[in-house]
């Protein structure tokens, strides 16, 4: 199937300020591309790019004061398969995890280890490890978590959503990224499109979050949001946390006048 994705979003800043922007895909799905993104502000913009420490392609510019429109869109090929589901999958020994796995058992900004580490195996401790765990896990957050966009915060924390039983997509990832690095399990965070394929239709569309944990020798998409396997998911940043993948870093003020988001499938046969 083929999906077309993309965003239109406008900040506006008091003052010329440097920004760093985090909206492209992953370098793993660019052969998937019809064509390449594209990728233009409004006013126009020089600006270059480079990947951070994680892989995420990122661009710099310095937006003017006033109004400026970020826009990007794209068509990419998808195989149309539901998320995998392998219940065989197994843990590994913390000692036989590769040095790269071993920055996702941390604690992080936004996913306090040391404060959920003893709920976690209160919780989870008497659950089979391996896939059977991370399931338990994404089955407990997407119950605790009661989804509400109006209280949505920006610095709520693993902990808080823990303690206070609601928030967004992002709240559900870091309580299960928690949840799994306690349980000696690498988990990361993920940012990305995710359209309404197979599902019912949600309006106004946002990018979504959700998780990927490494067992038996490779990163499992899981989505203890949503909770059940979903079609066309791509991923634009791979991070510890929020904080490692926002999509608009602003070293000075701005604020949001218009935001969109788009991820929808296309007839290959449209001209």
């Amino acid at each position: 199937m083929l999906i077309r994705y993309g965003y239109e979003i406008t900040i506006s800043c008091p003052r010329p300020t440097a920004l760093v922007c985090m909206m492209s895909v992953q370098a793993d799905r660019l052969q998937d591309l019809l064509a390449p993104e594209t990728a233009e502000t409004v006013p126009y913009i020089e600006a270059h790019t480079y990947h951070d420490v994680y892989g995420n392609l990122c661009r710099r510019l310095v937006a003017p004061a006033g109004d400026i429109t970020l826009r990007g869109n794209a068509t990419i090929r998808d195989s149309g398969a539901l998320d995998p589901v392998l219940p065989d999958t197994a843990e590994m020994p913390v000692a036989a995890l590769p040095d790269e796995a071993m920055l996702f058992l941390m604690g992080s900004r936004y996913c306090e280890t040391d404060r959920l580490s003893q709920t976690a195996w209160d919780l989870f401790g008497g659950t089979a490890p391996g896939w059977a765990r991370v399931q338990a896990i994404c089955d407990f957050v997407h119950r605790h978590i009661r989804f509400d966009y109006q209280r949505a915060r920006s610095t709520r924390s693993a902990f808080e959503a823990y303690e206070e039983g609601v928030g967004v997509c992002r709240d559900f990832a870091h309580l299960a990224v928690a949840f799994c690095r306690c349980m000696n399990i690498p988990a990361r965070y993920v940012n990305g499109h995710l359209g309404d394929i197979g599902v019912p239709v949600v309006d106004p569309m946002d990018f979504s979050a959700w998780i990927e944990v490494f067992l038996d020798g490779a990163w499992r998409t899981f989505d203890p949001r949503n909770n059940v396997p979903r079609i066309g998911r791509i991923v634009v940043a791979r991070g510890r946390d929020a904080a490692d993948v926002a999509m608009i870093t602003s070293f000075g003020p701005h604020s949001l006048q218009a935001f969109r988001v788009w991820a929808y499938e296309v007839d290959p046969t449209a001209p």
